[in-house]
């Protein structure tokens, strides 16, 4: 499914940059997959049938945060982008990119919690130039990385989670 996350990528971009707003694609493969972008929010979704299932990707400020079981939006977090890949296999990767008033550390805390009640293993857990960097694997093969920093008294904040295969 590797080979498959990279045309949605591609074909949401695509959107993004203002191409096309929507249409429908062949890969090399002659595998067909279709790109849309909605005019008022901005929102790209790309779809694509595999032998393995349909796989989606959507992105946009306002795409819904749907986090893995145990992990939640920082609480009076505003969302900047969330971008979020679906397999029907169950394969569901999330990057959402967040700002906050509160601390680096202070959301640090709040992951690490989070992380462990979900029972996730902290791997790394760094800080560096004034942000936080956490890493972690789940017992199911999950896997999560948030990572903040500090610029003019806001944090700005990347939660990747992970769960299921990505096939190749």
């Amino acid at each position: 499914m590797r080979r498959h996350i990279m045309p949605l990528m591609a074909m949401a971009a695509l959107c993004a940059c203002g191409a096309e707003t929507s249409d429908t694609v062949t890969s090399e493969d002659g595998q067909e997959g279709e790109y849309s972008i909605d005019s008022d929010s901005g929102e790209a979704t790309a779809t694509i049938d595999t032998p393995e299932g349909t796989a989606t990707f959507r992105s946009g400020a306002d795409v819904p945060v749907d986090l893995p079981s145990g992990f939640a939006l920082y609480p009076g977090a505003t969302v900047t982008s969330n971008s979020r890949f679906d397999q029907e296999t169950g394969t569901k990767v999330v990057l959402l990119s967040f700002e906050s008033d509160d601390s680096p550390e202070a959301i640090a805390d709040f992951y690490r919690e989070s992380a462990n009640k979900a029972g996730f293993e902290i791997l790394v857990d760094a800080t560096m130039n004034g942000g936080v960097l956490i890493t972690g694997k789940g017992k199911s093969g999950g896997v999560f990385t948030l990572s903040t920093s500090t610029q003019d008294g806001k944090t700005s904040a990347q939660l990747t989670t992970g769960l299921g295969e990505v096939a190749p």
